[in-house]
């Protein structure tokens, strides 16, 4: 039996913010440092949850953690927001979630009423998504150390009959299916801070996804090939992970993506590209072709799935990659992430 060390392949110097973007960063520290020496040598694509097998007992297990900044914000706050971003991890990956702890990291000095107010708002989430909290932990740090509060949080879901979600069952054909439009939660939490002379009425999409995701289960659950929900780094960077584990190209439609006026102009404003900015409240699908147009009907009949769109399908070429159609016909390819152009959105 061999004893050499596993390869690390991360060699940045030191830890920056574009790390914890969802980007090119993340994914470079994720895939050279923590995976080799974690993960050993599983050959399975990164997910948003891990599947397992035990005795017989089919379970999906999913943890994160919640740093948004400011603590609330028009449309939700970061206990609600824990609680989503939880349920929406697990149903992404085909698993329906059941029970959820969490950790409270709380900076001394905080106003009690702004924790009472967090621990109200991760409850009534829970009872909304139908999941229960059965545990968790608290530390309070230093005055300073934590800009108020980080939330961490671990969910364990059943999963959901007869819907299997690999990046390596993806096929040239396949049609790829949002569920409403982008950007909204990111844009919020921007302009929430006020440290831009922008105004506009937007608020956060957070939510739970796994309402549609029932929905489009039953009617197209065999036909569901992948899903993720575009947090950090957006639709453009869980697209561009798609495309490299499956090595199949994507060919997004530009004005077919759903994007509200507020968002696309915030975006022109400061430079950025909706498809880069966060969402907690939406979810792409890669569905077989046979199975598109029920899907998007079922979506479009569920609630809160009015506005979801078939946004593009798979090629075989150029492969690894996301090629965006304009409105004109000429093409462009969108890359994952690079840098950290809104820190502290989840």
């Amino acid at each position: 039996m061999s004893n050499a060390l596993p390869k690390i392949r991360f060699r940045d110097p030191q830890v920056e913010m574009a790390h914890g973007a969802g980007g090119k960063a993340s994914r470079r520290l994720v895939e050279g440092l923590f995976a080799p020496l974690l993960f050993g040598s599983s050959t399975e694509p990164l997910g948003d949850a891990a599947r397992l097998n035990i005795n017989g007992t089919r379970l999906a297990i999913t943890t994160d953690s919640f740093v948004v900044k400011p603590l609330r914000f028009p449309g939700g706050s970061i206990g609600e927001l824990a609680v989503n971003g939880t349920v929406n991890d697990l149903a992404v990956s085909g698993a329906k979630a059941e029970a959820l702890v969490v950790t409270y990291v709380l900076e001394a000095g905080l106003p009690t009423e702004i924790l009472e107010a967090e621990v109200r708002a991760m409850a009534n989430a829970a009872t909304t998504a139908g999941i229960i909290i059965v545990g968790g932990d608290t530390k309070v740090v230093e005055h300073g150390k934590a800009d108020r509060m980080y939330i961490s949080t671990s969910g364990i879901g059943r999963l959901i009959p007869g819907v299997t979600i690999s990046a390596h069952s993806v096929r040239s054909g396949d049609k790829v299916l949002l569920s409403g439009p982008i950007g909204d939660h990111g844009i919020t939490i921007l302009l929430a801070r006020g440290e831009l002379d922008l105004e506009g009425e937007l608020s956060s999409d957070t939510r739970s996804v796994l309402p549609l995701i029932e929905a489009l289960a039953q009617t197209a659950a065999p036909g569901i090939r992948w899903m993720r929900d575009p947090t950090r780094g957006g639709v453009a960077t869980s697209l561009n992970e798609l495309a490299r584990d499956c090595d199949l190209g994507v060919l997004l439609f530009e004005d077919c993506v759903p994007i509200r006026d507020t968002v696309r102009g915030a975006c022109e404003l400061l430079g950025l590209d909706p498809l880069h900015i966060a969402n907690e409240g939406q979810f792409l699908a890669v569905v077989s072709p046979e199975y598109a147009h029920v899907a998007l009907d079922t979506l479009r009949s569920t609630p809160g799935g009015r506005e979801a769109a078939i946004i593009g399908e798979i090629r075989e070429q150029p492969s690894a990659t996301v090629l965006v159609m304009t409105a004109y016909g000429g093409t462009r390819v969108i890359d994952m992430l690079v840098g950290d152009p809104l820190p502290r959105i989840c």
